[in-house]
């Protein structure tokens, strides 16, 4: 293989992979125009289109599918080769990447990595927050973070945090002059705080379950978010009931800036998992972070 294909492949399979020529820029360290340039000319030399573009998103056509599909495991293989050599430095060294929401970055992940990276200073780690269940062996992720009954089906996970449970939280000034919800049915009288999740493609419904009863409320209000962190501060500025993790919202229900409501409605479920496809080897620097994020409670 002539030394420039394997650069424009790469080159490629980023700007696959990022859906963007500006990102995969950024990632490769070159100008976008370069970019734009170098898979020009690989197109012109396989004389097929590999990516639709359009003023919004790139995307490959069948053409850049199929090449996807024939050479990325290709390079996965010996990136994962080049990493097993650090088997042999004394230092272990290596980048990982990791998908995951911005909760379990704050709350689980950087407690961990803060240390970590100090204590193995050739191991790089980027962390990409992201709502939406991608494909992390397609995306080019080393593990993924979610949600124990949220991880794919043919993964290995390994938990890295305890169980969790919701709260339903409004500030003071909020209940001022509102009756408290007994019931999660009572929601209806209530301003509240909407999530959306785009792998839900819409709302997200608050659940609850007392005893043998469950169910999903519908929740109406004047303000929707795509984050949990816009949901804290709308409860925390007075505006509506907000349905956030609880470790989130525990030191401000502790200080009195949040009143929790229906925690009798609010179970445990499982908590975070670090996630990895079967088929891959684990490279020695991902090895050492998966050990120090896995839970011991």
């Amino acid at each position: 293989m002539l030394r420039e294909n394997a650069n424009d492949l790469l080159a490629f399979l980023a700007v696959a992979r990022e859906r963007s020529f500006t990102k995969a820029a950024g990632k490769l360290g070159v100008s976008q125009s370069a970019l734009s340039h170098t898979i020009r000319s690989l197109e012109a030399r396989l004389g097929l289109r590999l990516l639709t573009r359009t003023t919004r998103s790139v995307s490959p056509t069948e053409a850049g599918q199929h090449l996807i599909d024939s050479v990325a495991p290709h390079f996965e293989e010996i990136e994962i080769g080049l990493a097993a050599l650090s088997n042999l430095r004394d230092t272990p060294a290596g980048n990982i990447r990791i998908n995951a929401v911005d909760h379990a970055l704050e709350y689980i992940l950087w407690p961990v990595l803060k240390p970590f990276l100090a204590q193995y200073p050739d191991i790089s780690v980027e962390v990409s927050c992201d709502y939406r269940f991608v494909d992390i062996a397609a995306q080019g992720f080393d593990a993924g973070v979610r949600l124990g009954e949220d991880v794919a089906q043919g993964m290995i996970a390994t938990r890295i945090g305890p169980d969790m449970r919701m709260a339903v939280v409004g500030s003071p000034a909020y209940f001022a002059h509102r009756t408290l919800p007994k019931t999660p049915r009572d929601l209806t009288d209530h301003q509240c705080n909407n999530l959306r999740l785009p792998t839900h493609g819409g709302l997200y419904a608050w659940e609850f379950e007392k005893g043998k009863e469950s169910l999903k409320a519908r929740v109406s209000g004047q303000v929707t978010f795509n984050g949990v962190y816009p949901l804290l501060t709308a409860a925390l500025d007075g505006f509506g009931l907000s349905y956030i993790p609880e470790d989130l919202v525990a030191p401000h229900i502790a200080d009195g800036r949040l009143v929790r409501v229906l925690e009798d409605w609010c179970p445990l479920f499982a908590g975070f998992h670090l996630y990895y496809p079967s088929r891959r080897q684990v490279s020695p620097a991902f090895a050492l972070l998966l050990e120090a994020l896995r839970y011991r409670g």
